[in-house]
């Protein structure tokens, strides 16, 4: 918390993970909200020291949000760790709850992010915000130009047609490709409508962030370069969310 300007309780409140921003609001009105002893106001903005209270319990601003990534080997599917025995959850010892930002299904391998900041992960999976995520594909026969063409034009799947996209061919049977949605098994409904099967799929970008040397099932938390970048991304999505 900055130590001059200080910043609203409403925020205050969201970033210790207490209250939305909306409820604390709500709370605050409510006269449940104490600042050093006296009831909270509206707008009223704390400071590192200050004394804050939700219905008499001390509330303390949360430990450093926490942003992962992560090679996800074959075989595991994001899901929660009770769901299934093969979650990426039973295999990822943290000491922290993550949540996983978009998908990658049990025959996909490669870069998940994995975070604490529920906030971030929502604005990086809104297929609105137009976030790159970058893969490397192998099907089971040689690629032609139409077949390229036709990847980056525009296919029909899933009663829409995806939006165009970057495909470039890197050997008689693999390309990469950068989407800016995240539908269903995408890469390989789009992929089957012009008769090919996929037999590898690898994440290896989403937005700023590269998978780079990580070894499967291995996983790193993000430089402050990194992160720094992704959330200044992020910031600009809702800005353009908001025009």
């Amino acid at each position: 918390m900055p130590e001059s300007e200080g910043i609203r309780i409403n925020k205050y409140l969201s970033e210790a993970g207490i209250l939305s921003r909306r409820k604390a609001d709500e709370e605050i009105e409510r006269e449940n909200i104490t600042v050093n002893g006296e009831i909270a106001v509206a707008g009223q903005k704390v400071f590192p020291g200050d004394d804050i209270r939700y219905n008499g319990k001390p509330v303390g601003e949360k430990q450093k949000k926490v942003i992962l990534v992560y090679n996800k080997p074959l075989g595991l599917v994001c899901t929660a760790k009770e769901a299934d025995k093969d979650s990426i959850f039973r295999k990822l010892d943290y000491p922290e709850k993550l949540i996983y930002v978009g998908r990658l299904d049990k025959d996909s391998q490669g870069l998940l992010l994995l975070t604490t900041d529920g906030e971030l992960a929502n604005t990086i999976q809104k297929s609105r915000n137009g976030h790159e995520k970058e893969y490397v594909v192998r099907v089971d026969q040689d690629i032609t130009e139409d077949f390229l063409k036709g990847m980056r034009g525009g296919v029909p799947i899933l009663d829409t047609v995806t939006k165009k996209c970057r495909v470039v061919k890197q050997g008689n049977r693999s390309f990469r490709i950068v989407l800016t949605q995240g539908l269903n098994r995408q890469i390989r409904r789009m992929c089957e409508y012009f008769g090919y099967r996929v037999v590898f799929l690898k994440r290896i970008r989403e937005m700023n962030i590269e998978l780079g040397n990580l070894k499967p099932g291995e996983y790193r938390e993000l430089s402050a370069v990194e992160e720094s970048e992704l959330r200044r991304l992020c910031r600009g999505s809702k800005k353009d969310s908001e025009v």
